[in-house]
């Protein structure tokens, strides 16, 4: 008989909980459940119980009985777990809208995972992780860490790196959806080709080959191309530079826009930030409406809805991952785990995503050795950039924070890099324990430019006039 597992989603009230349990109760007869535990900060509790009373709706229309308790008190929750989700946003969506629009208030990119906003995020996010970890470690040593947290390439880095806890996967959807575009495009089913990713978190490229082993990735490129193959709902739409694709022969992660058409993406981003539009305050939006539905008493199952929130499979890749470790199934997934050489040219021990064998014993990344020179430059330099995010998250060491900025291909660098760092402190300096002691020395000279931040941080009385 299979061992019932027990399962802590920390952030149980987002509003991504309804697509999970969706999963959970497609795979309960392979993976069964003996609770579920969503656990919140007291300031989430209300959207919490929508969730958990959606939740049980859902698993009484399924016809399984799985007791689900919501809670904030996290250790009651890691007690004894088999699996540790997170799916947290430290500081909620408007640290989200503050991140971006001091960004963009300075007329650099400004989106969750990538650039100043990318940095911050880390910065909130991996201290609590760190001390997520540790209560792991005490309450349940033996349970997996499923990280969905962003920016997850940095995080399962500081977790390994700095926590010294090596059962974790970083996960991201964004693969698997890439995977069913593609098999689609060449009108196969995914099973009939061989995909191979490797690279980071929200900066990856992938290859793929045929069923006889011949390398297709060109014939996708083109198609791709001819067919206008559509981004995440996250992500503006704007096509790639052709000639740069077929030479580097390697699709790239969709984010990659961000790097490959930085002006058009500045562009467009600026006119949202013009209009009071940032994809933040989108999705503010788009969660109020979510949640309006999740209170209504006849729903029982995922709003469709819910796929204009981006994010979409994740409860596929989720199951996925949980029944490849409780099965020992060594199904083929990408993941963020150790390098362990898969990547010859960057340190075995760091981070990378990359497409690997899911098992027990967790992930063993499959070697990738087929970057150009393009491709294997930005990934060396990135990955150096996120040792020292993720160094300086840790330490709250400002030199570092700097160095950070400067590397990054998003943020220009000189004083407006420096100006946007020191706004970013001040803005978020509840969430940043670790940069107190800098942030007390700079926030007397500061004075934050957009003016619906500055009403924001005077809402929350964080603001000194």
């Amino acid at each position: 008989m299979k061992k019932p597992i027990k399962i802590a989603v920390i952030g149980g009230g987002s509003s991504y909980t309804p697509e999970l349990m969706e999963g959970l109760i497609q795979h309960f007869h392979q993976m069964p459940i003996q609770e579920i535990w969503l656990v919140d900060i007291e300031e989430g509790q209300e959207k919490m119980q929508i969730v958990f009373e959606l939740a049980q709706r859902m698993w009484k229309a399924s016809g399984i009985h799985v007791p689900i308790i919501p809670t904030v008190n996290r250790r009651k929750a890691l007690k004894d777990a088999d699996f540790v989700l997170t799916q947290l946003r430290v500081g909620g969506l408007e640290a989200r809208i503050m991140d971006e629009r001091v960004a963009l208030s300075y007329g650099m990119i400004g989106q969750e995972t990538n650039g100043a906003a990318g940095i911050f995020k880390a910065f909130r996010t991996i201290p609590l992780m760190l001390e997520i970890v540790e209560e792991m470690k005490e309450l349940c040593p033996n349970a997996w860490l499923i990280n969905f947290t962003n920016p997850s390439g940095m995080i399962t880095e500081a977790i390994i790196r700095y926590g010294h806890f090596h059962k974790i996967i970083g996960l991201c959807n964004l693969p698997y959806q890439a995977v069913l575009d593609e098999a689609k495009l060449l009108e196969k089913k995914p099973e009939d080709l061989v995909f191979r990713f490797a690279g980071l978190n929200h900066f990856h490229w992938h290859k793929v080959y045929d069923d006889k082993g011949n390398d297709v990735t060109l014939q996708i490129l083109k198609k791709a191309k001819q067919q206008k193959l559509s981004t995440p709902a996250n992500i503006t739409q704007i096509d790639f530079q052709q000639e740069l694709l077929e030479s580097m022969n390697l699709i790239p992660c969709s984010y990659h826009t961000y790097y490959y058409n930085y002006d058009d993406m500045l562009k467009k981003q600026l006119q949202e930030f013009n209009m009071g539009n940032t994809r933040a305050q989108q999705v503010k939006k788009i969660e109020q409406k979510l949640f309006e539905l999740y209170q209504d008493k006849h729903l029982d199952h995922q709003p469709e809805q819910l796929k204009q929130r981006g994010g979409a499979h994740y409860s596929t890749v989720a199951c996925n991952i949980l029944l490849a470790i409780y099965e020992n199934k060594q199904s083929e997934m990408v993941v963020s785990t150790q390098n362990k050489g898969a990547i010859s040219f960057l340190d075995p021990e760091c981070v990378v995503e990359i497409s690997s064998l899911i098992g027990a014993n967790g992930a063993s990344p499959i070697c990738f050795d087929e970057f150009s020179y393009s491709a294997k430059g930005m990934l060396t330099l990135m990955k150096e950039f996120e040792l020292c995010v993720c160094k300086a998250a840790v330490l709250g060491d400002y030199g570092l924070a700097l160095e950070a900025f400067v590397m990054n291909p998003l943020i220009p660098s000189g004083q407006i890099a420096k100006n946007v760092l020191d706004e970013l402190l001040v803005a978020h300096k509840k969430h940043l324990p670790q940069f107190q002691q800098v942030i007390e020395t700079i926030e007397p000279a500061i004075e934050i430019k957009d003016d619906l931040v500055k009403k924001m941080l005077k809402q929350q009385d964080l603001l000194k006039e």
